[in-house]
């Protein structure tokens, strides 16, 4: 029915296109902060080793953030053409978040972002500093703005029912909407572990290759003693101290990072619990009350039929502390949950023209068992293997180098994808677990509980079955254009090293301090009459 292919199309679109673009956001919000101690630590210190890490981590958060912007730009078109009557439904709420994002935030970051690429020679230190931090403050603004719309689908507050349609009534509920306070430090905790993850493969990777070649070696200790390589501009021993010191600021931002995703991860959870317990309950494949969680359940794929699942390895009592806190109550499993739902929002879908071919068809409230069950545990495993990996580099490396194994470099370059993997598990986690609402309802005592809406609702009335495919494909293919324009990026600029972001060093002064100061010329801005473009391009 061309209703329903319209609908499960749009999904497919908004889905691809969103988790696509989250790849780049992560990365953008962790290394721009990354890069900014880096440069607060050369400013404050003159050391030569955070000026180059600085300008090296900042040619790749330039090309990552680039991306993200052009891939940033279809959501909100998809907004009015696939999803009209869900723009309607929420316009009311979403206009002042989004608004700030679009007008405040990102206005902020874009502008004092090419401040801060462009003024290497016209802006004084302090200055040129101060554009970096202030543009990567705008980009947790943009986040927060971004994460308050999302909450609010999640958990809806604020508001009152005028003719159907949700009112935003207090501003301040929204804003400090308590699900979007703890989403906002988890996902920052989620990008800082990406570039964690980040530094240290690439880091990883050039400390190998200078192993690989000959430049640095190791002595009789095991310690390593840097060389120098006179063929290869930059190849230096601040070279070696550069993707050393890289990769430990990596490890370490990666093993905070875990621990605060999972801190905040826990209260999440908890929210989740009382806020959307169907959610969490299709997460852990609690089909039944108790309080065991389970570590491994096997069932029949594709059945929504919770008794088809059988929990293989449980632990008692972890469920009840995920949910309560403790680990004797009992929390409802999906069998006690389906009658609540279907009491309070009904057991078929209104037979209403909205709804299309969908009307008056049975709801299932159950989400797609193996997305939240994997994708649940995809988001802790693949968090957990980036942290381990970072506290095995931090005591591979305590003498100063890797080991020449090529296939522990090629482990170390492919774990960056473990982060990202687990930020877009968990994404797709919150997002789908949420079905069949696309605004869920609110099951809490404070009186608007009956604000929601069914996802079959939200889709444009007016747009095909055939539109929409031919958008999803014309998209997909733009995208993984994209996305081979930005690999291709990366990795050349990557391999380039240091020398790659800093081109001066290829005909830098005899004397490294000859002409260094900030803003003058040197390694700290280039030689006098170096285009001023050369950082950006």
């Amino acid at each position: 029915m061309d209703a329903m292919d319209a609908l499960e199309i749009a999904r497919w679109q908004f889905g691809i296109t969103t988790v696509y673009h989250f790849m780049m956001v992560p990365l953008t919000i962790g290394l721009g902060l990354v890069v900014a101690l880096m440069q607060t630590a050369w400013h404050r210190t003159g050391n030569p080793e955070y000026l180059r890490m600085t300008k090296f981590w900042g040619k790749l958060f330039l090309i990552n953030f680039i991306m993200g912007v052009a891939t940033g730009i279809v959501q909100e078109f998809q907004f009015g053409m696939a999803w009209s009557e869900y723009s309607r439904f929420v316009g009311d709420v979403f206009g002042a978040p989004l608004a700030l994002e679009a007008l405040l935030a990102f206005f902020v970051e874009s502008t004092f972002l090419g401040l801060w690429i462009f003024g290497w020679k016209q802006l004084k230190p302090g200055i040129h500093l101060a554009c970096l931090w202030i543009a990567v403050i705008g980009s947790i603004f943009s986040a927060y703005f971004i994460i308050v719309a999302n909450s609010w689908m999640q958990h809806p507050v604020g508001v009152e029912m005028i003719d159907g349609r949700p009112v935003m009534t207090d501003a301040w509920a929204v804003f400090t909407n308590n699900t979007a306070l703890v989403a906002v430090p988890h996902t920052l905790f989620g990008a800082l572990a990406v570039a964690g993850g980040f530094l240290l493969g690439i880091a990883w990777y050039h400390l190998w290759r200078r192993r690989r070649d000959g430049v640095d070696t190791v002595g009789a200790d095991g310690k390593v003693i840097p060389g120098e390589s006179a063929d290869i501009p930059g190849r230096d021993r601040d070279d070696h101290k550069v993707w050393l010191r890289s990769l430990r600021i990596g490890a370490v931002v990666a093993m905070i990072s875990f621990a605060g995703t999972a801190l905040t991860g826990d209260l999440q959870g908890k929210l989740m619990f009382e806020q959307q317990p169907m959610k969490m309950a299709a997460a852990e494949a609690a089909c039944h009350d108790g309080t065991g969680f389970s570590v491994l359940s096997i069932g029949n794929l594709g059945s929504q039929n919770c008794d088809d699942i059988v929990a293989l390895i449980e632990v008692p009592g972890i469920l009840s502390y995920l949910a309560k806190g403790d680990f004797t109550t009992e929390v409802q499993g999906v069998n006690s949950l389906l009658p609540q739902y279907k009491e309070a929002y009904g057991t078929h879908l209104p037979d209403n023209p909205i709804y299309g071919e969908r009307a008056g068809q049975e709801i299932d409230y159950l989400p797609v068992m193996e997305v939240t069950y994997w994708g649940f545990r995809m988001m802790i495993g693949f968090g957990g293997l980036a942290a381990l990996a970072a506290l095995v580099a931090l005591w591979i490396t305590r003498k100063g180098t890797v080991p020449e194994s090529r296939w522990l470099m090629r482990l170390a370059v492919f774990g960056i994808l473990a982060p990202f993997g687990a930020n877009a598990a968990g994404w797709i986690f919150t997002e789908m677990g949420r079905q069949p609402f696309v605004v869920a309802p609110n099951p809490d005592p404070s009186g608007i509980d009956q604000v929601f809406m069914f996802t079959a609702a939200a889709v444009s009335p007016g747009v095909s079955a055939g539109e929409l495919l031919a958008s999803l494909v014309t998209l997909t293919a733009v995208y993984a254009v994209l996305l081979v324009v930005e690999v291709k990026l990366l990795v050349k600029y990557i391999r380039g090293g240091v020398v790659s972001a800093m081109p001066e060093l290829v005909h830098a002064p005899a004397d490294e301090n000859e002409d260094a100061t900030p803003g003058t010329g040197g390694p700290g801005g280039g030689k006098p009459g170096d285009d001023v473009l050369a950082f950006a391009y």
